[in-house]
């Protein structure tokens, strides 16, 4: 397979998803980097679509804080939000397949010069020390009772990471920073109240990705979730998460020096005046 193409968030918008994918060169395999469903018209159809693609092969996808949120309303530990569009999965006939599916997705990938992840890694994080943490987070959700992750895993506490950190509080700490973060201090501490682009930032936080001496810089990472910053597209960095849902564009980027990009117009949204 000659092409590899990171793929941002789809939330449920499988109609763009088909129309990115036939753009893309034959025999390409896709990387998703997370919020493959909610909020968009298809949740029920991305997500079989993904399965079957991931299982010939073609396709894997990471975890995003959406797709946890599936996970926690299949195991009635959240309810539903005024936005989700999550019940046709939950009615799908298909469904326990489905989610089993899900929880077996990672939350992070590494090929060697790239890292793959839905919201960003803290600077003090080695490219050896996030895939370990990742794994942790991926063992648990692939347990039989992962039922006990998901119920402990909301809250903003811990905001920092030290090695010391256990239990739910660890798992917690990891989670957020792989499918949460967006803005982070040169000491660690994430920021989970801004969510808009870079001049929201609170004093002293930057985007995760230029706090100084952030240990994953030698990488390229490729990273979703902040639709309100849009396309970032630097040496080492690529932000992909062009608010497809929200009237933007959904963006593919292919992996390797030449960083070809492929994009489709997102969901046309209709408001009221």
């Amino acid at each position: 397979m000659d092409h590899i193409y990171a793929i941002g968030d789809i939330q449920g918008c499988s109609a763009q998803l088909d129309t990115l994918v036939k753009e893309l060169p034959k025999d390409s395999k896709i990387i998703c980097v997370g919020d493959l469903v909610n909020r968009g018209p298809d949740s029920l159809g991305t997500l079989r679509r993904l399965k079957s693609w991931q299982e010939r092969g073609d396709c894997e996808c990471i975890l995003g804080n959406h797709d946890l949120h599936l996970l926690a309303r299949d195991a009635s530990i959240r309810g539903s939000k005024s936005l989700d569009t999550l019940d046709d999965i939950l009615q799908a006939p298909d469904r326990r397949e489905l989610i089993d599916w899900l929880r077996h997705r990672p939350v992070a990938l590494f090929d060697g010069a790239c890292l793959f992840v839905h919201a960003g890694v803290l600077p003090a994080w080695s490219i050896n020390q996030t895939m370990e943490l990742a794994d942790e987070v991926q063992k648990a959700l692939r347990k039989k009772n992962y039922v006990s992750f998901l119920e402990n895993m909301y809250g903003n506490t811990p905001t920092k990471w030290t090695n010391n950190l256990k239990g739910a509080d660890r798992l917690r700490v990891i989670i957020n920073a792989f499918t949460r973060m967006r803005f982070c201090s040169a000491k660690g501490e994430m920021d989970f109240i801004s969510k808009e682009g870079v001049g929201s930032a609170p004093k002293n936080f930057y985007p995760w990705f230029d706090v100084p001496n952030r240990k994953t810089e030698k990488y390229k990472v490729f990273f979703g979730h902040w639709s309100t910053m849009g396309l970032v597209k630097r040496e080492n960095v690529v932000g992909l998460d062009t608010g497809c849902v929200w009237g933007g564009n959904l963006t593919a980027m292919s992996i390797g020096p030449a960083s070809k990009m492929i994009q489709v117009p997102g969901l046309v949204r209709h408001v009221a005046f």
